[in-house]
């Protein structure tokens, strides 16, 4: 396996692979990163550490390479071997050994830079497996064809298996888990090509009947110490622990048959609560309810019928009608006071076209946090993941107002269309949070880049509320587990939590390059559940296996079976899995990696 980028997800990847599939790695990074300790993860976590002192030992003391070309020998760790060069260009991916890689990932943050290098090495090896990380959406759904068609002509091979194409996005891997964590009770929803899967937590409560439970939450009693979730327990785990919160699969369906609502105010007319002020339609609204008030009151004076009297009302409030001179007394009162309407009409009237006008002019600016808004989500940052973060919040029509510290960022314009409240300053300043009504706020999620403002942030927040909920996207996963233990001791009474994206992300990445499409996951506290389709026939443990056979507590478990017309999802233990059958699954990290590890892999 090769795996080439410049940020974390590159480490975590890799790291993926060999600890937990316990693949042989390829890792290529720029000459910058050498100084970066990568995570660890599984059967690599025992040895890291002196291994790894020693790999930065020996970058630190090579020199420097120019272009593309790598700097020195790799040196290998474990079955990891490290190259340092600026980009992936030809003989980068020749001497990373992709002429004879089974997959190559191409997770640099910049889509050019993938999409460059990706052409490259399909020429290189047409049956090389290629896992891109693409940003925009459509331009990855024109790449993987592209790619998969040139493998195809390349081999002639047209029932090409080992040349495919995945393209995947870490930002719309995390956003659905960054979305839900920030909201408490909020459904997980999992929903690609067309299925949809949704899992709800209940907490003191067991699982309804006909649901599966997928997740036992962390004990939050005293004396529980650091256990955390048990993932795909079976019944007796569960009937053990009858006062734990659980996450339970609600629904396995097709999404035509359900999706997930739109949030309001993104049409091209604008809602009459963003034309006009809440004190300018107070005003228009009693304005309207003294001139109906003139209307019945000449009615039950004069006698003449209804509209007649809202008719000669009107006129009068425009000053359009007659003196009333020799009428009674009553209606030259009543024309007398709607004379007065009519000129404390003018100003109300001309205070709203200019209102009007005003928003019609600024739609393009951004729009300001309103005076009353309570119970929204405070959103830190609009750059990948925070404009992906934002578009999921407003799916499920969650109000949301962020927080950006400069103009320029990408998700700025998606504000704008999607009419959304945008602060901008440094969130670390005094009056930000202020300004977004952080006092007032549901949940505070903090998904900036920097680890440092997204913990200063969450502190200063509690500061000024200690009930808050806060999500706080953090890189290392060691400094966020201890970021997390410490602020749940701090603040007892409010939720905290902390997410790393490549930690949410990897795991997609690395089904992918093992040949297996993740559809999607979800995060249970600090831990991912994966959703994948397999056919039964490839996996010895599923294949001739009944439905409770194939159950591996701990590891994976059999949901629904694809029977083409459709999910039949409530399948009895006793049924058993033919090599043709399709199922969906769920699976903890090492699950997948046992259901997917390779069997007589080449070596070296």
């Amino acid at each position: 396996m090769v795996v080439c980028g410049d940020d974390g997800l590159a480490h975590r990847l890799a790291a993926e692979l060999r600890g937990v599939y316990g693949e042989q790695v390829t890792l290529v990074v720029p000459p910058a990163q050498r100084t970066v300790r990568p995570p660890v993860v599984g059967r690599a976590r025992a040895v890291s550490a002196a291994l790894l002192d020693r790999v930065v030992s020996a970058a630190v003391n090579r020199a420097s390479g120019n272009g593309g070309s790598a700097t020195a020998e790799p040196a290998p760790v474990g079955d990891e071997r490290t190259l340092e060069a600026a980009e992936p260009t030809e003989a980068v991916l020749s001497e990373a050994g992709v002429t004879r890689a089974a997959a190559l990932a191409l997770v640099y943050d910049d889509d050019e830079t993938n999409i460059r290098a990706a052409l490259t090495a399909r020429r290189l090896n047409p049956r090389l497996r290629l896992v891109l990380r693409l940003y925009n959406r459509r331009l990855g759904q024109h790449i993987e064809e592209l790619l998969d068609q040139a493998a195809v002509l390349a081999s002639g091979d047209e029932d090409l298996t080992a040349g495919t194409t995945t393209v995947l996005s870490d930002a719309d891997t995390a956003a659905p888990a960054l979305a839900a964590t920030a909201i408490a009770g909020t459904t997980k929803v999992v929903q690609t090509d067309g299925l949809l899967l949704r899992a709800v937590e209940h907490h003191g409560e067991g699982a309804a009947p006909g649901l599966a439970t997928l997740a036992l939450l962390s004990p939050e009693t005293e004396g529980s110490g650091e256990q955390g979730p048990q993932l795909l327990p079976d019944a007796e785990a569960v009937g053990a622990a009858p006062g734990r919160g659980t996450v339970v699969l609600e629904q396995v369906s097709y999404a035509s048959e359900g999706g997930v609502s739109t949030g309001r105010g993104t049409g091209l007319i604008a809602p009459m609560a963003s034309l006009f002020s809440r004190r300018l339609r107070w005003s228009l609204a009693g304005l309207i309810g003294c001139v109906l008030a003139l209307a019945v009151a000449l009615w039950l004076t004069t006698g003449i019928h209804p509209l007649g009297a809202l008719y000669l009302t009107l006129l009068d409030l425009f000053a359009i009608n007659d003196p009333a001179v020799g009428d009674p007394l009553a209606r030259q009162i009543l024309q007398l006071l709607s004379g007065l309407m009519g000129l404390l009409l003018l100003p109300v009237l001309l205070a709203a076209a200019l209102e009007a006008l005003g928003t019609f002019r600024s739609a393009g600016a951004l729009r300001k946090p309103p005076r009353g808004m309570s119970g929204h989500v405070v959103l830190l940052g609009l750059g990948k993941i925070g404009t992906r973060v934002l578009i999921r919040l407003r799916e499920l029509d969650i109000p949301v107002v962020c927080v950006e510290a400069g103009p320029e960022a990408r998700g700025l314009a998606v504000a704008r269309r999607l009419r959304v409240p945008v602060v901008l300053g440094d969130v670390t300043q005094e009056g930000v949070l202020e300004a977004a009504k952080i006092q007032r706020a549901g949940a505070l999620l903090a998904v900036t880049s920097s680890d440092t403002t997204n913990l200063e942030a969450v502190l200063y927040a509690r500061s000024l509320r200690q009930d808050l909920n806060a999500v706080l996207r953090l890189y290392d996963d060691d400094f966020a587990t201890a970021v997390y233990r410490t602020l749940r001791a701090a603040h007892p009474y409010a939720k905290t939590r902390s997410r790393s994206v490549s930690h949410l992300a990897a795991p997609s990445f690395a089904g992918a390059m093992m040949g297996r499409q993740i559809l999607g996951a979800i995060s249970v506290e600090r831990r991912v559940l994966l959703f994948a389709a397999l056919e039964a026939g490839g996996h010895s443990q599923l294949a001739g296996h009944t439905m409770g056979e194939a159950f591996r507590p701990g590891h994976w478990r059999v949901l629904a079976l694809d029977t083409g017309t459709g999910l039949a999802w409530d399948l009895p233990a006793d049924r058993v899995l033919r090599p043709t059958d399709r199922v969906i699954l769920a699976a903890t990290r090492q699950g997948m990696a046992d259901l997917l590890r390779r069997q007589g892999r080449r070596e070296g």
